[in-house]
C-alpha cells in the first residue's frame, strides 16, 4: 500500500478510471455495481470469493444481498471519496464475477 492508494481522486481521475471499468457507475459519490446470479447459492459463492480478495487488500465494500442479487458500493472512507483502492477492487470484483 502506498500513499497513492490513500489519496482522494480528482473528478478527472475518476472519469478516466471509470471509462476503463466495465459495468460500474458513480452513485452518491461511490463506485457502484449490481450483479444478478442464477440463485442465492451462486450469489453467496460470489460474495465469498470476493471476501477472500477483500481481506488481502484490507479494503472492504459496502454490499447488500437479497436472494440472487448483490449490490456493491466502493468508497475509501479514510479519504472521504474514491481512491485507487476502489478501482483496483472493482477490477478484481469484475474478474471474480467473470465480467471484466
Amino acid at each position: 500500500m502506498s500513499e497513492e492508494d490513500y489519496r482522494k481522486f480528482s473528478e478527472a481521475e475518476i472519469k478516466k478510471e471509470l471509462a476503463e471499468l466495465k459495468g460500474w457507475k458513480i452513485i452518491n459519490g461511490k463506485l457502484s455495481r449490481s450483479f444478478k446470479f442464477a440463485d442465492f447459492n451462486e450469489a453467496f459463492g460470489f460474495m465469498t470469493r470476493v471476501a477472500l480478495e477483500v481481506e488481502k487488500m484490507n479494503h472492504h465494500p459496502e454490499w447488500f444481498n437479497v436472494y440472487n442479487q448483490v449490490k456493491i458500493d466502493l468508497v475509501t472512507h479514510d479519504v472521504g471519496g474514491l481512491s485507487n483502492f476502489d478501482f483496483k477492487l472493482a477490477n478484481i470484483i469484475n474478474k471474480v464475477a467473470g465480467k471484466d
